[in-house]
């Protein structure tokens, strides 16, 4: 086991450089380099010229890379061409709000799967219920939803605030009214398509030898689900959590723009917008290095899980 792990962990470096060239490459080739940007491509081409050549982006394309890596590696993503302010220090509380975020989504879609899927009362009584959610949150794409949810508990229930944030230090409850929406919103998909996944393994489970062996044996339904069809049920749910985490981060820059969620989804949005490259450009590798590096826990997570991969 301890082979495959490392064979995983090497194979993160080879992809995280390959994925950061080509968005290094994507955001310098095809919306040109910064000057470009700020001045506009019909600007007198002797001043483009002369600009690009004074900040170094007159150099191939591979050498501004290497030197925007090295530079990242060691923390230093430049300076906002639009505030002037440090890179570093302008997405450090937007990572912790996203985090926020993204964490407490994962783990209400997670601990929903379970209920609504597991206890034998909650699937007897409401399974159809429980598809239907399954599907509305795979299919409603996040902006509406989000609005969705705004229209019914800020305009008709005046229940919550509408957009905005507020931080922990101003009050625990005035906090928790303005990430609820965006929670819901961004466990909807995850719900969907969690529940999907877990309930046709959960099916395919409870046909198996050993889970008649213990209804045989006079294990109650609740043992029998909780003791033994969830943590074999909930592994596909672990796989498939690492592989939807692309979509996460699609998911967090849509419900951060409809909820004015000061994150790092928003953040990304807005750079692109005022072509605040070395913003762009940071958001974009720690996403990067965010995903891979989470695909890689799940597939650890598996391995150290499933008995049969150990074997291997």
């Amino acid at each position: 086991m301890l082979t495959a792990i490392i064979r995983r962990v090497l194979l993160v470096i080879p992809n995280i450089v390959l994925l950061t060239a080509l968005l290094f490459w994507s955001v310098f080739s095809l919306l040109g380099t910064p000057v470009e940007m700020m001045l506009g491509r019909d600007a007198d081409p002797a001043t483009i010229e002369a600009l690009n050549a004074r900040y170094g982006f007159d150099r191939p394309v591979h050498e501004q890379y290497l030197s925007w890596m090295w530079n990242a590696l060691q923390g230093d993503f430049g300076r906002s061409y639009v505030t002037k302010q440090s890179v570093a220090d302008a997405i450090l509380p937007r990572i912790l709000v996203t985090l926020e975020i993204a964490g407490l989504a994962v783990a209400l879609a997670v601990v929903a799967t379970a209920v609504m899927n597991s206890i034998p009362v909650a699937r007897r009584a409401i399974g159809s219920a429980n598809t239907g959610l399954s599907l509305v949150g795979i299919t409603v794409p996040n902006f509406m939803l989000g609005i969705s949810l705004i229209y019914l508990f800020s305009v008709q229930l005046g229940w919550l605030p509408t957009t905005g944030w507020v931080d922990w230090s101003e009050g625990f409850v005035k906090h928790c009214t303005h990430i609820i929406m965006p929670v819901l919103t961004l466990s909807a998909f995850f719900f969907g398509s969690f529940s999907l996944v877990y309930r046709a393994e959960y099916r395919s489970i409870q046909q198996q030898l050993f889970i008649k062996v213990t209804r045989a044996k006079g294990l109650s339904e609740w043992g029998v689900s909780f003791r033994h069809a969830l943590p074999n049920s909930i592994m596909p749910v672990i796989t498939y959590a690492g592989l939807s985490l692309g979509q996460m981060t699609g998911g967090a820059v849509v419900t951060e723009t409809v909820f004015s969620v000061p994150g790092m989804g928003r953040l990304f949005v807005d750079s692109i917008t005022s072509h605040d490259f070395p913003v762009m450009l940071a958001v974009g590798m720690i996403i990067i290095v965010g995903v891979v590096l989470l695909n890689l826990l799940a597939d650890i997570l598996y391995t150290v899980i499933n008995p049969r991969i150990r074997l291997e």
